[in-house]
C-alpha cells in the first residue's frame, strides 16, 4: 500500500517552477514537473545570451541540483494546456490536488500597428529563442537587410542589438525609446558589450534635440547623458563596424512596406509628469526611419490559449487571496464567475509577465509553493496513483524525458563540446536530442 502524501503537478520548468517544485518536495509533498522543453530552465537555459558560460553553467548545475530532490519526478517535452498534451482537467483527473501554473509569459505582445504582418517584423522573444537554440525556433529564418529598428528600452533591447551587431553585422541598428535618455532601463553591464559601435556624434545631436524637453520636467540631460556613457571604460571589444544608436521620444505607429518592411513611421513624443512618473505623451508630428527590419523587445504576455481567465497581459488573479504571501496572490480568478480557479495556481511570469530576472523568478516560485501548501493543509492527504498516471502519458504518444535522460544528454552534450573544443554545446532540435537519449543504453 503506498504511502498517503499531498500530491501536486507544476507545470513549467523555468526557475520558478523548479525552486516551487524544491519548496513542496522538501514540506513532503510528492510533485510532478510537466515542461514543454526536453530540457529545463525555461528563459534561464534559452534566454541569457548564448556566450554567457559560467552564468548559465551555474544555473544549470542548480537546476540539476533541484531535480535530485526526493519526491520531484520530472517529465520533459510534454505540453499543458487547454490545446496541449494534457489540459488541467487532465491533471486533475489524475488525482493532482493542486497545479502550481510556472509556464511563463508565452504569448507574444504586439502594439497593433499596421503593417506588423510584413516581413522583417519580428518579437524579440522568437530572436531569442532561435540564437538560443530552443526548438523549434532554432531552424526559424530572420531576414534583416542593412538597417534595423529594434523597439524597446530595456536589456533584452541590447541583447537583441549584440546580436545584430556581432552575429548578423548589419549596417545600423537603432534603439527606438518611447520617453527619454532618463527613462532607460537597461544595465551599464549589458551596455558594455556593444557600447564600442555607439555612435557617439549621433548621441550627442540626439541629447541636444530632447534636451529642452527633459529639462521641462526637472530632467538632466547631461546626467542621463553620463549613464548611458558608464559603460565606456569597460566596454568589450567589437568584432564588427556596424553603427548603433538612438531615437529617443519615438513612439512606431505604422511599419511601411509593400511584402517586406521599407521603413518605418515614428511619432514625435513630449514628456509630461503624472502622478509622480513619466509619461510619454504624443505630439501628432511624425517621421520615417528608413529600416528594413523592426525588432519589438516590448515585453511578453501569457499565451491567452492555455485555459485560465486573462486580465490584460496576464492570468486573472484572486482579489481576495485565501492563501497570500507576502499580499501576493497567486490564485487564478475567474472575472465571470467572481471565483478562483480551485485548486490552480501561478507563479513567476505567469503571475506577472516579464517582470524580474533569474532571482525574482526564484522567490516568486518559492512563495507561490508556500500558497499551494497553505491550500493544501486543508485537504488530506492521497495515495497517487502511478500506474494512471503511466497510462495517461503513454497514450499522449509523446517521447517523454525524465531525469535519468537528462543526466545522459548533459555527458552527451558536453563530450561534443570537449571533441569539438567549444566552451558549451547543445543540440538544436528536439529529434536530436531525443535519438541521442534513446542511443545510450
Amino acid at each position: 500500500m503506498a504511502e498517503k502524501t499531498y500530491y501536486t503537478a507544476v507545470v513549467g520548468a523555468g526557475p520558478a517552477g523548479l525552486f516551487a517544485a524544491r519548496e513542496l518536495a522538501r514540506s513532503g509533498v510528492t510533485v510532478v514537473i510537466f515542461n514543454r522543453d526536453i530540457k529545463p530552465g525555461g528563459l534561464a537555459e534559452y534566454g541569457i545570451y548564448p556566450d554567457k558560460y559560467a552564468m548559465k553553467d551555474g544555473l544549470r548545475n542548480q537546476f540539476n541540483q533541484v531535480l535530485e530532490t526526493p519526491g520531484i519526478r520530472y517529465f520533459g517535452n510534454i505540453s499543458v494546456g487547454a490545446q496541449a498534451d494534457l489540459s488541467l482537467d487532465d491533471l486533475r483527473e489524475l488525482g493532482f490536488q493542486a497545479i502550481l501554473v510556472t509556464v511563463g509569459a508565452q504569448g507574444t505582445k504586439w502594439l497593433g500597428l499596421p503593417g506588423e504582418h510584413l516581413k522583417g517584423v519580428y518579437h524579440a522573444k522568437d530572436l531569442v529563442y532561435h540564437y538560443n537554440q530552443l526548438p523549434p525556433f532554432t531552424d526559424r529564418e530572420f531576414v534583416f537587410g542593412k538597417k534595423v529598428a529594434v523597439v524597446g528600452a530595456g536589456n533584452v533591447m541590447l541583447d537583441i542589438s549584440r546580436f545584430l551587431i556581432q552575429k548578423v553585422k548589419v549596417d545600423e541598428v537603432f534603439a527606438v525609446v518611447r520617453r527619454g535618455p532618463a527613462e532607460v532601463k537597461f544595465d551599464k553591464k549589458e551596455m558594455e558589450y556593444i557600447i564600442h559601435n555607439l555612435d557617439q556624434r549621433a548621441l550627442d545631436a540626439e541629447m541636444e534635440r530632447v534636451a529642452d524637453t527633459m529639462k521641462a520636467i526637472g530632467q538632466d540631460p547631461v546626467a542621463a547623458k553620463a549613464q548611458i556613457l558608464e559603460a565606456l571604460p569597460r566596454a568589450q571589444p567589437s568584432n564588427s563596424t556596424t553603427r548603433f544608436g538612438f531615437q529617443f521620444l519615438m513612439s512606431p505607429t505604422r511599419i511601411l512596406g509593400d511584402e517586406h518592411v521599407s521603413g518605418l513611421e515614428l511619432e514625435d513624443n513630449s514628456l509630461v509628469l503624472k502622478d509622480g512618473d513619466v509619461k510619454a505623451r504624443g505630439l501628432g508630428s511624425s517621421h520615417t526611419l528608413d529600416v528594413d527590419a523592426v525588432v519589438f523587445a516590448i515585453g511578453d504576455r501569457v499565451d491567452a490559449s492555455f485555459g485560465l481567465p486573462l486580465a490584460g497581459n496576464e492570468f486573472a488573479r484572486n482579489p481576495s487571496p485565501r492563501f497570500p504571501q507576502e499580499g501576493i496572490s497567486f490564485e487564478p480568478y475567474d472575472p465571470v464567475s467572481q471565483a478562483p480557479i480551485p485548486g490552480v495556481f501561478v507563479a513567476g511570469w505567469a503571475r506577472q509577465a516579464s517582470h524580474g530576472l533569474v532571482g525574482y523568478a526564484r522567490k516568486d516560485g518559492t512563495l507561490g509553493a508556500r500558497a499551494v501548501l497553505g491550500y493544501l493543509q486543508t485537504l488530506e492527504k492521497i495515495e497517487p496513483d502511478d500506474e494512471a498516471l503511466t497510462r495517461t502519458l503513454k497514450k499522449t504518444g509523446k517521447v517523454l524525458v525524465d531525469q535519468n535522460d537528462l543526466r545522459k544528454l548533459d555527458e552527451i552534450e558536453t563530450e561534443v563540446a570537449h571533441r569539438r573544443d567549444l566552451p558549451s554545446f547543445k543540440f538544436g532540435t528536439n529529434e536530436e536530442m531525443l535519438e541521442k537519449i534513446m542511443s545510450v543504453g
